[in-house]
């Protein structure tokens, strides 16, 4: 039978021990005993799939990569201590020496560090198209080009790209695509339907919910999550068995969570639209927005991202950031709390000036994580700050 997102999201569950419990336990261990010497060189050579040692595989975090791949539509999975571990280990496990990936511009910014900070020691290229112009790909696309690389919703611009057009340049040139999917979450979109190879999320946001742990997880065709893991077991990024619990548990009410999130976000949108210090608005169910259609074509609602930009530049946005009350100043976002960031000078302010202009972040642009407070006292905080 199959069964709907939020019934999988609740009924995934491990097999249940001895004790019949009706709540799936924690496994914290290690490492696993072996029956024999037999069970033990057979388990080792991959003849028979069972838990080893707890850097390899572990009975929470099986149960949540099982939920994420049934939300996702994918083969198989692997789970991570960060969603930036996620990021490096996929990338690290699929390329090698002389490869060139194709990533839009509009990525967060340790991702970024990534890319031109880190991977040309091991000369691997990146570059970078535009997200307003995927006509663009393309003419970058080389011999060597082995991935193609996007978020959508984009951090912090909440600008959407088309998941279809690129899985169909993607299959066009054989290249691995990967689409960082932690802004929607799997409730709202899922970029394999569209063609994407491999999807990957930070745990440590929507699907946690309460800014409790830090997760990461790749999800996607069985072949390249075969190669994530097998980097993956040695260099040793591996998901805890407790935040895999804690995570399995927050799935179980992320549907739920995230249609208020999306609604609080929307309503939040809306009344920043119409406020006279504000120069514009970005959410992806405005009809405003300029990727209006393409939300709404490849997602189930919003999420929970507001951008916006204060009227008066750095120091109007400084004056605004001080004066907020309720909501809370932080770097994190998909929490039950509503939380605010400049990201100019917090998550991005690693990119030079001229690059954060080009992703549309301005030294006004405020990025809003819209949590679950009563969506009067959210908007009443907001519309004190900007005076």
């Amino acid at each position: 039978m199959d069964n709907k997102f939020e019934t999988n999201a609740i009924r995934t569950q491990i097999e249940r021990s001895q004790f019949l419990e009706h709540s799936a336990p924690l496994y914290l261990t290690s490492s696993y005993v072996f029956e024999d010497a037999e069970d033990m060189r057979a388990s080792f050579a991959e003849e028979k799939d069972r838990n080893i040692y707890s850097r390899y595989s572990n009975p929470n975090t099986s149960e949540f990569i099982e939920k994420i791949c049934k939300m996702e539509g994918a083969e198989a999975g692997f789970a991570f201590a960060s969603g930036m571990a996620a990021v490096f280990s996929t990338f690290a496990a699929l390329v090698e020496s002389g490869d060139h990936i194709i990533s839009s511009k509009s990525i967060f910014g340790s991702t970024h560090s990534l890319f031109v900070n880190f991977f040309p020691k091991w000369n691997v290229t990146t570059s970078y198209f535009d997200a307003h112009n995927l006509e663009g790909i393309e003419a970058l696309i080389t011999p060597k080009t082995k991935i193609l690389y996007a978020e959508s919703p984009t951090n912090p611009a909440v600008d959407i790209l088309d998941l279809e057009v690129l899985g169909v340049i993607a299959k066009k040139h054989n290249l691995i695509l990967i689409i960082d999917n932690c802004f929607a979450s799997p409730y709202l979109q899922q970029p394999i339907k569209f063609g994407a190879d491999l999807v990957i999320h930070s745990g440590t946001k929507l699907i946690d919910g309460q800014g409790r742990v830090l997760a990461g997880i790749t999800v996607g065709s069985a072949d390249l999550i075969d190669k994530v893991y097998r980097f993956s077991r040695i260099s040793g990024p591996a998901l805890s068995p407790f935040n895999a619990w804690v995570l399995s548990k927050s799935l179980e009410t992320l549907a739920i969570r995230v249609d208020r999130h999306s609604e609080n976000a929307l309503k939040l949108a809306e009344y920043l639209e119409a406020h006279p210090k504000v120069n514009w608005v970005k959410y992806p169910f405005l009809k405003s927005h300029p990727q209006y259609k393409v939300a709404i074509k490849q997602m189930k609602a919003g999420g929970c991202i507001v951008a916006f930009e204060v009227k008066g530049g750095l120091q109007a946005g400084q004056e605004f950031f001080n004066a907020i009350k309720l909501l809370s100043l932080s770097a994190n976002l998909g929490d039950s709390r509503s939380i605010v960031t400049h990201p100019a000078s917090t998550t991005h302010s690693k990119l030079a000036a001229e690059d954060r202009v080009a992703v549309g972040i301005t030294d006004g642009t405020v990025r809003v994580s819209v949590g679950l407070e009563h969506i009067d006292d959210i908007i009443a905080d907001i519309k004190q700050a900007l005076g």
